[in-house]
């Protein structure tokens, strides 16, 4: 509950326990607002780590999306130093949003990193399940993975994409047999 407290106060912060970089240099960030966008980074970040042990990702959580902006441009924003110390200069970045992409971009214009790939609302999709809802508009933990793979130089990616797919139509057709989401998502924990 400290660490829960802490975070909101600040609004942005790194979250260590589903970080695998230790205080180093990541391979990829994984960033997160809201709270389907978060559970499926979560889970996505898992998923990565069950395929690539080794794979240092740093997991960011923004609650705040005026700490995105300068300080400069908003007094909640960050100076360029913070949000380099949290982002890097030009590690690849997979930011799940619960909004549209494009404000992600627009409120970190003018920030030294743009290796930054934004998965967020687009209109897609009609009334399914919770998870389908994601799927269509490729906020889901699917989707964040294969996203991720394209800017990462890893071993057997093309087996894991395979893997990945394989699971995407899975849940297609158990959603279109049963009408609710798999029990591997359901009851997903970290």
């Amino acid at each position: 509950m400290e660490d829960t407290i802490k975070h909101c106060e600040k609004g942005i912060s790194k979250w260590e326990f589903a970080s695998s970089d230790k205080k180093g240099e990541p391979d990829l960030i994984m960033a997160s607002c809201g709270d389907t966008p978060t559970r499926e980074a979560l889970a996505a970040t898992k998923l990565l780590k069950e395929y690539y042990p080794k794979l240092k990702i740093r997991f960011i959580n923004v609650i705040d999306l005026m700490k995105l902006q300068s300080n400069f441009s908003h007094p909640h924003g960050l100076t360029d130093e913070e949000y380099d110390e949290l982002f890097t200069i030009d590690k690849p970045i997979v930011f799940n949003f619960h909004g549209h992409a494009r404000l992600i971009h627009e409120l970190t214009y003018n920030r030294k990193n743009r290796n930054m790939h934004v998965k967020g609302y687009i209109e897609e999709g009609t009334i399914t399940t919770h998870f389908d809802m994601c799927v269509q508009n490729k906020i889901d933990r699917y989707n964040l993975v294969l996203t991720a793979l394209k800017y990462l130089d890893l071993k057997n990616k093309d087996k894991v994409i395979n893997e990945i797919n394989e699971k995407l139509e899975k849940h297609k057709k158990y959603i279109k047999k049963y009408g609710v989401d798999t029990p591997e998502i359901e009851n997903w924990k970290w």
